[in-house]
């Protein structure tokens, strides 16, 4: 009888797990992702004291954006309820958009995110309208100055 030799053994790479892998992987993602509901660029005004905001709090923006072309500046009002990304909104149609949070909920958390150079006049404009709609926790947005 002759002698054959070693087997030559075939390299496997085991792909029964590869699904579980590539969900876990997918879970992950998507757990420590943060969704950002809103990139406004907006210059803050300054306070010595801060309130964290509560996470899922509705959001009105008050921009002050100049126009490149024209180098004109126009107020920018936008408003998210929390969950998704902000929309840019007329001021007039505010008091419906607070209207269908507050419905649910009047305890239910706004944020004001103001640009610091905005008239106080539309600010108070903005207040006036979370209040008619029955917001009853407002809360304006500042930038945290330190003391020293």
């Amino acid at each position: 009888m002759a002698w054959r030799g070693p087997k030559k053994i075939q390299a496997v790479i085991p792909t029964a797990s590869m699904a579980d892998i590539a969900f876990l992987l997918l879970i992950f993602f998507m757990v420590s992702t943060v969704f950002d509901i809103d990139k406004t660029s907006v210059r803050l005004p300054i306070s010595f004291e801060r309130t964290e905001a509560p996470k899922g709090a509705a959001m009105v923006i008050i921009a002050k954006i100049t126009d490149p072309a024209t180098n004109i500046e126009r107020i920018h009002y936008k408003f998210t309820r929390g969950v998704d990304t902000s929309q840019e909104i007329d001021i007039n149609e505010l008091y419906y958009h607070v209207l269908e949070v507050t419905s649910a909920d009047s305890t239910h958390p706004f944020i004001i995110k103001a640009d610091r150079e905005v008239r106080y006049e539309l600010i108070d404009q903005v207040v006036d309208t979370l209040r008619r709609a029955n917001a009853e926790n407002v809360i304006l947005l500042t930038g945290q100055r330190t003391v020293g």
